[in-house]
């Protein structure tokens, strides 16, 4: 398997089913990732405020260039409800090229479909 620096993985939490769609059609229309898996039934613990807190949430998986980091943040941050939205970049240091030459293909570009 070829190596990679210029690809990454991006996990998002989102409160419901229908901001995850809301996110992802911004997220592919604006050509900001190649693709997105929505996975329902997440159970996040954390702190918030001082106090221990408990929430089912939907998680946001995106393939996408590291060339698109910076858009992709903006267009999240811009539809995200929460204060402080989760926004985790990781790198994408294996993977298969075909694969990888797909997710260069469809990053970046306008999108011909609305």
């Amino acid at each position: 398997m070829p190596t990679t620096k210029s690809h990454r993985l991006v996990l998002v939490t989102v409160p419901f089913l229908a901001v995850a769609r809301r996110i992802v059609r911004k997220v592919l229309s604006s050509r900001t990732a190649a693709c997105v898996n929505i996975v329902t039934g997440i159970e996040s613990h954390y702190w918030w405020e001082g106090k221990l807190a408990r929430n089912n949430e939907v998680l946001l998986q995106i393939k996408t260039s590291s060339s698109q980091l910076k858009r992709l943040r903006q267009v999240i941050k811009s539809l995200h409800p929460y204060e402080l939205p989760e926004f985790i970049s990781l790198p994408i240091t294996e993977g298969s090229r075909k694969y990888l030459n797909w997710i260069d293909q469809n990053v970046g570009k306008p999108s011909s479909s609305k």
